[in-house]
């Protein structure tokens, strides 16, 4: 499932969604004339907070959020968190339990939140590390919200087992004490509450990383990290586990942007406040870095219309384990059907009919009766 959007030049965006079902257009005029300021912040330098190593500079993370909460042209940038907020939000209602009170955790223009009216959720918590990007939050309709500020990698200011849903929406990937974050998730969950969260995986902005590399190695003999490190789909699952989350799923999906130049993309991504925040990012890229960049950028992976950008969106769902539930393994020898047979799982499942599938399902269903009962 590929979403593909084109930035194209002057003041517009075309997109062209590929996906199977329908989406909305979340694309909106796009004006190149707005006038913005880099922020650089000094003090670059690795530090370390108890087993947690500092990789992002959070104080910069929150300027840039707060000048990204500020723009008066903010939603034109929202395009990509919108989509990834909706497909987000579309996986809660496959959650075939009562939920009453949830957290957005990094909300930021309430992605998620304003997709998810359709929920029989009584009370929603909508949490950002920006005042300024929390003010101007969405809020879903028909449910009761409140807004609270939140920094991820210190302790939540809810009670412990007080929510029955956590929900992050690309938030995650710029906490330095992920383990630490997803253990108090864990901790304000209740029994039986369940965590979904989407974030940017490893192979995200490859084109744009790659680029920048070739071009410094080039211009200046040596390069630097300008894009900020990404978590690899592989650690999920572990981090997950070691944070007391059961039954999970996880899987990934691409988004490709298309953008007429390196140009655009930086700029978008500055609106989006997805610049890099890294510790010991460089202070400054020279022009001629740039131009080089843009042109490999091009050469390397262009085409007619201009140059992709791939986003690689890691989707996850994690379980709180509740004690009161047991697992009962069936009877040894009570299968009905041999692992040497699931090539033909199809074919049989074609003979057995329709009155087979009723009897099947009808067999599942006492089956949980009875689980239940004991």
């Amino acid at each position: 499932m590929v979403f593909y959007i084109v930035r194209t030049k002057g003041t517009g965006l075309v997109g062209r969604c590929c996906c199977t079902s329908s989406r909305r257009s979340v694309l909106a005029p796009h004006p190149l004339s707005v006038s913005a300021k880099w922020i650089h912040v000094a003090g670059r330098q690795n530090q370390q907070k108890g087993n947690a190593m500092n990789v992002f500079d959070r104080h910069t993370k929150l300027l840039q959020r707060e000048r990204a909460a500020k723009n008066p042209d903010a939603p034109v940038y929202d395009y990509l968190k919108e989509e990834v907020g909706y497909r987000l939000a579309d996986r809660i209602l496959d959650i075939k339990k009562e939920l009453k009170v949830g957290l957005d955790l990094g909300c930021g223009r309430g992605y998620v939140a304003k997709n998810i009216s359709d929920i029989e959720l009584k009370h929603l918590y909508m949490s950002d590390l920006s005042p300024s990007m929390l003010e101007t939050a969405q809020t879903p309709e028909n449910i009761e919200s409140t807004k609270i500020v939140i920094d991820e990698e210190k302790p939540f200011p809810l009670e412990t087992r007080s929510l029955d849903l956590v929900i992050s929406n690309l938030n995650l990937h710029w906490v330095n004490n992920l383990p630490g974050c997803l253990r108090e998730i864990n901790r304000v969950l209740k029994e039986d509450g369940v965590f979904l969260a989407s974030m940017f995986g490893g192979d995200t902005l490859f084109e744009l990383r790659s680029s920048l590399v070739l071009a410094e190695l080039e211009r200046e003999g040596g390069f630097a990290a300008h894009v900020s490190p990404f978590t690899e789909i592989r650690d999920i699952g572990g981090l997950l586990s070691q944070c007391g989350f059961t039954m999970l799923t996880i899987d990934v999906d691409e988004i490709s942007v298309g953008f007429p130049s390196l140009f655009e993309l930086m700029w978008d991504l500055q609106g989006m406040a997805e610049n890099n925040a890294g510790v010991n990012r460089k202070a400054h890229l020279h022009r001629d870095t740039m131009l080089a960049a843009s042109a490999i950028y091009q050469e390397m992976y262009g085409k007619e219309e201009g140059v992709p950008a791939t986003f690689q969106i890691i989707y996850m769902i994690g379980w709180k384990p509740d004690p009161k539930q047991k697992v009962v393994p069936a009877e040894r020898g009570s299968g009905q059907l041999s692992l040497k047979d699931l090539h033909r799982l199809d074919e049989m499942v074609r003979d057995a009919g329709m009155e087979g599938r009723i009897k099947f399902m009808k067999d599942m269903m006492d089956e949980d009766d009875k689980n239940k009962k004991e």
